[in-house]
C-alpha cells in the first residue's frame, strides 16, 4: 500500500509544476504556440526568403531604366541599267529620301548619385537620340560618357542628380547556385523581373566579344534585357545582363552577364579619360605546340611565339622579330596565348613592360614602353 505522505508529496508536486506551466503560458505566449517543426534555417516571412524576392526587387528596380535610342540609316537603291546616263537620272530621281529612323530599345542601371548609367555598347551604339525612362515616369536624354566595344558595355549620364543608384554587390563571392534576379525591358513591355540561379561563371571563348568573363544564368534574359542589372537575392548590382545563347536572341534557359567587378573597372576608366586605358605592344601570338616546340629545339615546355609584329609598334622599336619566342613578362612565366594579353592590357600607356624571350637559342631581354590599345584591336596585343 503507497504511504499517505507519498502520496500528498506527488499531488503537492503536480500541482506546483501546473501553476508554473499556466504562468509562463501566460506570460509567454508566441512561445509555445510556435509550430514546433519550426527550423531556424528556413524563414517564414512573406518578404524574404524562398517564398518571396519582393524587398530585393524593390530595392534594385528604382535604379534600373528603359533605354530608347534612334538612329539615322542611310537608304539606297540600285539602278541595274547599261546606259550610265539614265542610272544617275533614276538615282537623282527615286535614289532621294530613303534614309530612314530605326528605334531600338533596351536597359540600363543607374549606378551613381551623379546619374551615371551602365549598359551594353550594342544598345546605344550609333545613335543619335538616346532617352531613358525612369521607372518613376521620368523622361531624360541621356548622353554618352563613353563606350567599350571589346567588353560591350558603355556608360551614360542623365543631366538629374535627384535619381536612385544601385547598390554594388562586391562583398561576397559568387557561386553557382546563387538565387539571381534579371530586371530589364524584355520586348518593350516595361520593367520586368525574372529569376533563376547562377548556373556558372567565368564563362569564355564564346567569340562575341575580345574580353569575355560572363556569369551564366537560366533567368530569363530576351531582346530589350541587354543592359539591365542581374541582382542577387539582397537586391545588390552583381552584373549586366548582356546575351542568350538563342540564334533569334530570345531566352532559352542560358544567358551571360558582365560581372560588375569588371563593369565597374570599364566604368572608372570612361568616367575619369572617356575610354578604356589598355596596354598594347603590337604583336600576335601562337601558342607553342610540342611539334613548333621540337621544331626550335626547346628543351623546356613553356612560352608563346611572336607570329606576327605590327611595324613601328611598340614591341616593333623595341627590338622584337617574329620567330622569338617569350617566355616572362616582368619575371612572370607566360605559357600561352591569353595570358599574354591579360597581362598587357594591365599596363597603362608609356609604362614599360620588361620581356624575356629566346631567340636562336639564345636567350634575350627587352624593354617596351607600352602604348595605347587601338580600338578593335583584337588581332594583336
Amino acid at each position: 500500500m503507497v504511504p499517505r505522505k507519498f502520496l500528498i508529496f506527488i499531488a503537492q508536486s503536480a500541482a506546483v509544476g501546473i501553476i508554473a506551466a499556466a504562468i509562463l503560458i501566460f506570460l509567454l505566449p508566441n512561445t509555445w504556440l510556435q509550430s514546433g517543426n519550426d527550423d531556424s534555417s528556413t524563414n517564414n516571412s512573406v518578404n524574404s526568403g524562398p517564398f518571396s524576392y519582393s524587398d530585393a526587387v524593390s530595392k534594385a528596380a528604382p535604379a534600373v531604366v528603359n533605354i530608347y535610342t534612334k538612329k539615322l540609316v542611310k537608304g539606297t537603291r540600285k539602278f541595274s541599267t547599261n546606259n550610265p546616263q539614265l542610272e544617275r537620272m533614276l538615282k537623282n530621281m527615286y535614289g532621294r529620301n530613303l534614309d530612314r529612323t530605326v528605334t531600338s530599345l533596351g536597359s540600363g542601371v543607374i549606378v551613381t548619385a551623379q546619374g551615371h548609367i551602365l549598359t551594353n555598347n550594342h544598345v546605344i551604339e550609333n545613335a543619335e537620340e538616346i532617352e531613358v525612362y525612369l521607372r518613376d515616369g521620368r523622361q531624360l536624354s541621356a548622353k554618352v560618357v563613353g563606350a567599350d566595344p571589346e567588353t560591350d558595355l558603355a556608360v551614360l549620364q542623365i543631366p538629374s542628380t535627384e535619381v536612385p543608384s544601385i547598390t554594388f554587390g562586391t562583398s561576397q563571392p559568387l557561386a553557382v547556385g546563387d538565387v539571381v534576379l534579371a530586371i530589364g525591358n524584355p520586348f518593350g513591355l516595361g520593367q520586368t523581373v525574372s529569376q533563376g540561379i547562377i548556373s556558372a561563371t567565368g564563362r569564355n571563348q564564346l567569340g562575341v566579344n575580345v574580353f569575355e568573363n560572363y556569369i551564366q544564368t537560366d533567368a530569363a534574359i530576351n531582346p530589350g534585357n541587354s543592359g539591365g542589372a542581374l541582382v542577387n537575392a539582397r537586391g545588390e548590382l552583381i552584373g549586366i545582363n548582356t546575351i542568350t545563347s538563342s540564334k533569334n536572341g530570345n531566352s532559352v534557359g542560358i544567358g551571360f552577364a558582365i560581372p560588375i567587378v569588371l563593369a565597374k573597372e570599364v566604368m572608372a576608366h570612361m568616367i575619369e579619360y572617356g575610354r578604356v586605358l589598355r596596354g598594347w605592344i603590337g604583336v600576335r601570338i601562337q601558342n607553342i605546340s610540342p611539334q613548333l616546340s621540337e621544331s626550335f629545339g626547346l628543351t623546356e615546355s613553356g612560352g608563346v611565339l611572336v607570329s606576327g609584329i605590327v611595324r613601328g609598334g611598340p614591341a616593333h622599336a623595341a627590338g622584337l622579330f617574329p620567330g622569338d619566342i617569350i617566355i616572362s613578362m616582368n619575371d612572370q612565366i607566360v605559357t600561352e596565348e591569353k595570358q599574354v594579353l591579360n597581362h598587357v592590357i594591365r599596363y597603362r600607356p608609356q609604362q614599360e613592360l620588361k620581356i624575356k624571350g629566346i631567340r636562336n637559342s639564345e636567350l634575350i631581354e627587352w624593354t617596351v614602353e607600352v602604348g595605347q590599345r587601338p580600338v578593335y584591336g583584337a588581332l594583336t596585343y
